[in-house]
């Protein structure tokens, strides 16, 4: 099935907000949902179309299994075009995701990854209507239940931060690259299954993300993506996933998300791959050298939540 024959075309939606986005047809259709994956910071839907070893990537895998597959960058990402730094938050991101959902046929899956798991809550609140699953690798948290941080000290330009014992500060506005050790400790991490000779390779290829977007994710004052009405959660089916070795998603803080959504009446499952016995993954799931498996596994538990039509 990996080697089924697939479709690639390209699409953009001009309004209201621009976007644009990979498309995977398989070309014998299997009635099954569309999936729209949609990356993390630093990254665009690239992400999705090839992993870091250069083999096909998740859009790939899934458009082989029958899915047709969308890849959006996120508004003012990658070729989805320019959006000035001081307009460029979550509720922009949103609302072009949302506009994109409006123009496709469901059922849709909407699959998140990390900085965009805050915007799949969003988005599943306001267009679950056309949303008949949601599946969050390793996801950003709503802010209904993300901690605030202390502020320790704030200028104009940047603001330092402490969750815990961790210290941080961001630019508040402006675009902010990926440093080194962002690279190693945060997107890599401990995994096992990211092929060290593409580490340089990969950070290479990283965007810089909005200050403003960063602050966002770190909940200052309150700030984080949240949903505004909770009953709008009941009965959707989630999958949240995670890693063993991915340093900011321990198995207790993508699980109580998992908690959190069963509370509001959502169907939420909650997987942690040790437990399927995946030992060795960090944060990049979708471009390590078992990518392949974590796709079946996720495949797998679509064809149970949303049932070919």
């Amino acid at each position: 099935m990996e080697n089924a024959p697939v479709h690639h075309s390209v699409g953009c939606i001009a309004a209201p907000i621009h976007v644009y986005y990979d498309r995977l047809d398989p070309v014998t259709p299997a009635r099954r949902a569309t999936v729209v994956m949609l990356h993390g910071g630093a990254h665009s839907g690239a992400g999705y179309l090839a992993t870091a070893d250069g083999r096909p990537g998740w859009a790939h895998v899934f458009a082989a299994h029958g899915h047709r597959v969308v890849v959006p960058d996120w508004p003012g990402c990658g070729r989805s075009g320019f959006i000035p730094p001081e307009e460029i938050d979550g509720d922009i991101v949103c609302r072009g995701i949302g506009a994109l959902l409006d123009k496709l046929e469901p059922p849709l899956v909407l699959l998140t990854h990390s900085m965009s798991g805050a915007f799949g809550w969003r988005l599943l609140e306001t267009h679950g209507n056309r949303l008949a699953a949601l599946v969050g690798v390793a996801p950003a948290p709503p802010g209904n239940i993300q901690p605030e941080p202390k502020i320790e000290a704030e200028t104009e330009t940047e603001i330092t931060i402490s969750t815990g014992t961790r210290r941080q500060r961001l630019r508040k506005v402006g675009p902010v690259r990926s440093e080194p050790p962002f690279v190693t400790d945060k997107l890599i991490g401990n995994s096992r299954f990211f092929p060290t000779e593409r580490i340089a390779t990969y950070a290479a290829s990283l965007l810089a993300i909005q200050g403003r977007l960063l602050c966002q994710r770190q909940n200052i004052r309150g700030s984080q993506m949240r949903v505004q009405d909770t009953r709008r959660l009941a009965g959707k089916r989630i999958l949240v996933l995670t890693g063993t070795e991915d340093l900011d998603h321990p198995r207790a803080t993508d699980e109580r998300i998992a908690t959190w959504l069963t509370g509001c009446g959502a169907e939420a499952d909650y997987l942690y791959l040790g437990d399927r016995g995946i030992v060795g993954n960090g944060h990049m799931l979708m471009l390590e050298q078992n990518s392949d498996d974590i796709a079946a596994i996720i495949i797998d538990w679509l064809a149970r939540a949303v049932p070919a039509h």
